[in-house]
């Protein structure tokens, strides 16, 4: 029996890497995916790959989660295809790496729009269904420099320690309509974004964390699988570290 059979999920920022794994894990065990990207040919690429691979029905949109219109859109329009949401992965994130002596103001506004206030927007959307039916699993995909804070990411740490707090006050707003909300916090995963690492950046990185791998985006979608799932119905408002030890 597929845990996510007659499910809904959708998961913003599916385009590619760690939203496209989640997408792809929830599919597989038969929940109906929308996949959400700001890129509309992206999104469209994976819900087919998604589509073809696992036999789930999809559905792909262009969202920019930065804009409670694109977001209040996204919901609609996933109940409208599939007649209902009950589990939203907010994965959608942007990076705008500096030192904060050189950091422009709008790229700290740009990232917090992004990684913050669109989780937000889009919980805020969600649980106007979710709690009407009295279920829902959010989960929130923050990060280790969101615990451990990180030079040069000082907006991206600001965005991902500002999810931590905002998924414990969801948790504790949401809990009596039965709606869990919890986040993942990665470590460094195997992305885009570290294949751009040179040598050395990556050996240190490697040294730093105890299991001595990065991690793939399987790990972190088998977690959000787990919180996403009934074996997780007595637990909300956690953080759950897929980190390789980095931090702990």
């Amino acid at each position: 029996m597929k845990r996510f059979k007659g499910k809904t999920a959708l998961v913003t920022g599916a385009g590619r890497g760690i939203g496209f794994e989640i997408a792809r894990q929830l599919a597989a065990e038969g929940a109906n995916v929308a996949v959400t990207d700001i890129s509309e040919d992206l999104a469209k690429e994976s819900a087919g790959k998604i589509q073809a691979e696992t036999g789930a029905r999809t559905f792909f949109l262009a969202q920019d989660v930065s804009k409670e219109s694109d977001c209040e859109n996204a919901v609609s329009k996933t109940i409208e295809t599939f007649g209902s949401l009950d589990i939203l992965v907010n994965n959608a994130g942007i990076t705008r790496d500096n030192l904060v002596l050189r950091m422009k103001e709008k790229d700290f506004e740009d990232v917090l729009a992004v990684n913050l206030k669109g989780p937000f927007l889009m919980a805020k959307a969600s649980f106007k269904h979710m709690s009407r039916k009295r279920y829902g699993k959010i989960i929130n995909i923050s990060s280790v420099v969101g615990q451990a804070g990180q030079a040069g990411q000082a907006n991206y740490s600001a965005s991902k320690a500002g999810l931590i707090g905002l998924t414990k006050s969801l948790a504790r707003e949401f809990c009596k309509r039965n709606v869990n909300v919890n986040a993942v916090a990665p470590g460094f995963i195997e992305t885009k974004m570290t294949e751009n690492l040179d040598q050395k950046a990556r050996e240190e990185i490697l040294g730093n964390i105890p299991l001595e791998r990065l991690g793939k985006p399987e790990d972190v979608a088998k977690a959000v699988l787990f919180l996403a799932s009934e074996e997780s119905a007595y637990i909300t408002g956690q953080i759950l570290a897929v980190n390789g030890g980095i931090y702990i």
